[in-house]
């Protein structure tokens, strides 16, 4: 079975070196892919890890791999692998929750063997992802019932305490917005843009594909109601 968890104690820091940032919002500075992070210790370590938001790398703070960065380490893989690694564990993580749900036995099936095949083609990752993104559609159709659907712009939009249940929010720009107290349960949240997103008391318990870095990118609190572990970050 592929671990999908993080484990950068079991990584070399890859994340930290392979992937480009830009100066903006998330990070305070621009840095190309390949160049080590000027934070990246010796030992693979972060040496602000303990104030990275105080830094400006939010960015950091909501960025998963999935297990990605471990399984490229582990196995002695080339490192330039690891941002295909990276999204091909993601989308193993999706499959892992549709399973529940309906058939996606053959895509994961196929995933597998791609993130396991010695060289990784971009353009079938990316023909992959659209299969997979299509079968997942149809199953949060069938998980929810009737659409009901949102309007695509909902960034800083006013929506606290309503009503969202089994909403499809697919690809939906929610950055900034105000989902206090919202009821989110069963609402499809795939690849939704919860940067800033205030979730503080909302339920987001039963969300259809709602993954680890789209919770560490929003705000929420001890009220907030979930089934992935609460950010550390989380006040």
């Amino acid at each position: 079975m592929i671990d999908l968890r993080s484990d950068c104690a079991s990584c070399a820091g890859l994340c930290c070196v392979e992937l480009p940032f830009t100066r903006s919002a998330d990070f305070p500075l621009d840095k190309p892919a390949g160049k080590p992070c000027a934070n990246l210790a010796g030992d693979f370590r972060c040496r602000i890890h303990d104030r990275l938001i105080d830094s400006g790398y939010r960015g950091c703070v909501t960025f998963d791999c999935f297990g990605a960065g471990q399984r490229v380490t582990r196995e002695k893989l080339d490192v330039a692998l690891f941002p295909l690694m990276r999204q091909l564990h993601e989308l193993l993580w999706y499959l892992d929750e549709a399973g529940r749900y309906g058939h996606a036995a053959d895509l994961r099936e196929e995933t597998e063997a791609l993130a396991a095949s010695p060289v990784i083609d971009a353009f079938a990752v990316d023909a992959l992802r659209g299969r997979i993104g299509a079968r997942l559609g149809e199953i949060s159709e069938r998980v929810r019932g009737p659409a009901r659907e949102m309007r695509r712009d909902l960034a800083g939009a006013r929506l606290r305490g309503q009503d969202l249940r089994k909403v499809s929010l697919r690809g939906r720009l929610l950055i900034g917005a105000d989902l206090r107290g919202a009821d989110l349960r069963g609402a499809d949240l795939l690849g939704a843009d919860l940067r800033g997103t205030d979730v503080r008391g909302a339920d987001l318990r039963g969300a259809l594909f709602l993954t680890p870095p789209q919770v560490a990118a929003a705000r929420g609190d001890g009220e907030t109601r979930l089934d992935l572990d609460r950010p550390g970050h989380w006040r």
